[in-house]
This record gives structure tokens, C-alpha cells and sequence, in this order.
């Protein structure tokens, strides 16, 4: 494939997550958020939501789904997502109230945190605050604005594959720091997943202070 080649098969795709928040805008819909969510199945560590709103005229190329780009892609379109948005927010719920609560409670925990945070940056900026939300896979009735579950969103909507690449790259760099913290658990290279070197650590020091009981009841 030609670079030429390649730039319009970026050039299509990037039209096709627009049509979403096209569509709304067109219905009268000014600030739409796209929210997503990162961390609910490592046995360590956060939970991390992320809440964006785009602009209209938003022409970075080759945002997709976070987990189909790679470490070196998602750092380098992060700074340019966060500079380019008319706003974001971060939401993150530690393995402790994840215990407490269930990861499906604190992931909608987490996303309501990026919202609120979202609104506040909105509100600062002198901007009226978000008017509709598309969530990946997800609703949150105690969020009082219009809003609409979108299966496999972050890798259909802009907004909302925007908003996977700050959590994603937002938890992966937290969990560089824990590795550094708690080393042994090879937390920079598994960031908190089940593998084999991450099991070979709980084995050989037990667990620490990040990681979740509740997901590991069976090694306990």
C-alpha cells in the first residue's frame, strides 16, 4: 500500500466516526461527549474514565479504538487530543472502592468523575456544558443528560475513541509508576493483567497494596 494509499484509507475512516456527532449536531446538539473507560479487568490498579468533547472542524487523522493503536501511536495523538478539545476530564476509582463497590459500580463511578470534571473545564472555559453523551457499552441513569450506549463506540465514534486513548494512556503511565513502587509484578510491561509474570510475582511475594482482592479470590 502507497502512502497515498494509506492516507485515504485514514481519511475514510476518520469520516466514517464522524457521522455519529455529525448527526447530532444536526439534530441541535452543540457539546457531545464521548466517554470511555480502561482498567475493569487487570487484577491490580485503577479503573481510568476519560470524558472528551470535540470540535467540529477536530482534523487530527488516525484516532481509532486505543487498543488497536500502539504505545508509541496513543502517547503521540495524547498531547495532541488534550490541546486540540474544547474540553476533557479524567475520572479514576483505585482498587480499594473497586473491593467495595464491584467494577461495574466503579467504572460508572469513574465515568460520572470524568464527566463532572469535563463540565467543570467546560464551565471555566466560559462554554455552556455538555448537552449529550455517547457512551461505549455503557449508561449511567444518575447522569441527568441526554445520552446513548454505543456498542464497540470506541471504535465507531470519534469522541468516544479519543477519549480511550487519554484513559488508556493515562492508566498505562500510573502503572509505570506503581511498577517502579512495587516492583516484582512486571506491572510496566502487564499493567495490572493477569499474566504469567504477573501470577509468578502475587506467587512469589504475595499481594500489594494495588491489587484487587475481589479478582483474586482464588490465589488468596
Amino acid at each position: 500500500m502507497t502512502k497515498q494509499e494509506r492516507m485515504e484509507k485514514l481519511r475514510e475512516r476518520f469520516a466514517e466516526m464522524k457521522v455519529k456527532e455529525k448527526e447530532l449536531r444536526c439534530a441541535g446538539y452543540e457539546k457531545i461527549a464521548g466517554v470511555d473507560e480502561v482498567g475493569r479487568g487487570p487484577l491490580a490498579g485503577p479503573v481510568v474514565a476519560a470524558a472528551v468533547v470535540l470540535p467540529e472542524d477536530f482534523d487530527v487523522l488516525g484516532i481509532d479504538d486505543s487498543k488497536k493503536l500502539s504505545e508509541k501511536k496513543r502517547e503521540k495523538l495524547f498531547p495532541v487530543i488534550k490541546e486540540k478539545a474544547i474540553a476533557f476530564g479524567i475520572g479514576m476509582v483505585d482498587n480499594k472502592v473497586i473491593d467495595d463497590i464491584n467494577i461495574l459500580q466503579a467504572t460508572k463511578k469513574a465515568m460520572t468523575m470524568a464527566v463532572d470534571e469535563l463540565n467543570r473545564m467546560l464551565e471555566a472555559n466560559g462554554s455552556r456544558q455538555t448537552d449529550y453523551i455517547l457512551f461505549d457499552a455503557m449508561k449511567i441513569d444518575d447522569i441527568k443528560i441526554p445520552q446513548e450506549s454505543v456498542i464497540k463506540g470506541d471504535a465507531k465514534v470519534l469522541a468516544i475513541a479519543a477519549a480511550s486513548i487519554i484513559a488508556k494512556v493515562t492508566r498505562d503511565r500510573i502503572m509505570a509508576e506503581y511498577a517502579a513502587e512495587y516492583p516484582g509484578y512486571s506491572f510496566e510491561k502487564n499493567k495490572g493483567y493477569g499474566t504469567k509474570q504477573h501470577y509468578e510475582g502475587i506467587k512469589k511475594q504475595g499481594i500489594c497494596p494495588i491489587h484487587r482482592k475481589t479478582f483474586l479470590k482464588k490465589v488468596l
